[in-house]
């Protein structure tokens, strides 16, 4: 099933790692730095004009990707537990 993570930008559900809320999460200095090597890598992907809220880490076919988007953490958990393509 796929999952809509804002703008226009769909993945499938199977490559979702982790949805993390961005306020909450970066108070780490592990998610910080997390964050900053994979943007160093150039595996984020910003999918919003808007205030960023959340990230999602996606894996696929070994490659990682790290998604930024103006949905919440717990909208995007909720379309992942009940498999919402909701455009």
């Amino acid at each position: 099933m796929y999952i809509h993570l804002g703008q226009e930008t769909v993945i499938d559900d199977k490559e979702i790692i982790g949805i993390f809320d961005l306020d909450t999460s970066t108070v780490s200095k592990k998610t910080r730095e997390f964050l900053a090597n994979a943007e160093k890598k150039q595996e984020v992907i910003n999918i919003t004009n808007e205030l960023p809220k959340s990230f999602i880490v996606c894996n696929k076919n070994g490659e990682n990707k790290v998604y930024i988007s103006q949905l919440l953490s717990s909208t995007l958990q909720k379309r992942a537990e009940n498999k919402e393509l909701d455009f």
